[in-house]
């Protein structure tokens, strides 16, 4: 009986938790304050870019952003 009922309260808890993860989008009217494009990660798309190509040529290793080098320009 134990078992039964283990198992029955852990697909309960499961049921519930996946309950929650529904994706419902977000409309830029409900988005508040976050909608503003100075609260973008990146509101300049050309000086991020910029930042960027500063970043990897000043690394001197190949790629520069998420790879690994020896600073020689090697892989």
């Amino acid at each position: 009986m134990t078992r039964h009922y283990r198992w029955l309260v852990a697909c309960c808890v499961s049921a519930g938790l996946l309950a929650g993860c529904e994706t419902a989008p977000v409309k830029a009217w409900q988005r508040g304050d976050l909608a503003r494009t100075e609260m973008a990660w990146q509101p300049d798309p050309m000086e991020s870019a910029f930042r960027d190509h500063v970043y990897t040529s000043k690394e001197g290793a190949s790629g520069g952003v998420g790879t690994g080098g020896g600073g020689c320009g090697c892989y």
